[in-house]
């Protein structure tokens, strides 16, 4: 059986060193880069499960790659993004850029090891559902939860679309407040907390367990 091919894009030698080390330990096979035009080389060649990306590089940010990788083929691939920089808004920015994780260092290479195979898991071909959990229709004007209709309001409805546009990553509060409220997004984080909240009301109305909406602690929602 193949290992899982890992695309790492990282300049510093001691961290790709113990990175690499950590994940051939536990069966993936690495291929390191140093520099970003390296890494997309590598990338066309296909091949690779999941790419592990550090922000800042000799040659330009792994949040460039990033967006590339999301706007042509490769846009599926797992991207687990790498930083020094832990402040919350460099978090955000890499999720709403498409990545599907955030690792600040310094980090433990066992939760990163963790992270990258819970990244595999959720980009691995599912059996078809005969009966899919969520079923839009009237071109996004409503939705049904295992077969009966929601009764949402206009901001909940947007809520549940814009997760649904990309089940399992992180959407940020700042990109739900903006892409639901819009113009009118002059209230707090806290607004969408409490619109989530009563979206998750209604949907454990319908299906008490398990909850599909996850939520990740200072980085904001997924749908799952």
């Amino acid at each position: 059986m193949s290992r899982a091919a890992l695309l790492l894009l990282e300049d510093d030698p001691a961290i790709a060193q113990t990175v690499q080390f950590a994940l051939e330990r536990e069966g993936f096979a690495v291929e390191p880069c140093g520099w970003l035009q390296e890494a997309r080389m590598r990338l066309a060649r296909g091949g690779i499960a999941a790419a592990i990306l550090d922000v800042g590089l000799p040659d330009g940010s792994g949040l460039d790659l990033c967006r590339e990788l999301r706007a042509g083929p490769q846009a599926r691939l797992p991207i687990l993004m790498l930083s020094a920089r832990s402040e919350e808004m460099d978090k955000v920015l890499g999720l709403e850029l498409g990545a599907d994780d955030y690792l600040a260092k310094p980090f433990s290479p066992r939760e990163l090891v963790a992270r990258v195979r819970a990244l595999l898991r959720r980009a691995a071909p599912q059996p078809a559902d005969p009966a899919p959990a969520f079923v839009v229709e009237g071109a996004g004007s409503r939705v049904r939860f295992h077969g009966e209709l929601l009764s949402l309001t206009r901001r909940e409805l947007g809520l549940l679309l814009k997760l649904l546009d990309a089940p399992q990553r992180i959407h940020s509060r700042e990109l739900l407040l903006d892409a639901v409220w819009g113009q009118d997004a002059d209230s707090a984080d806290r607004t969408v907390d409490t619109h989530i909240k009563t979206l998750r009301a209604k949907l454990r109305a319908v299906r008490p367990e398990p909850d599909p909406i996850r939520t990740h602690r200072g980085l904001g929602y997924s749908l799952e």
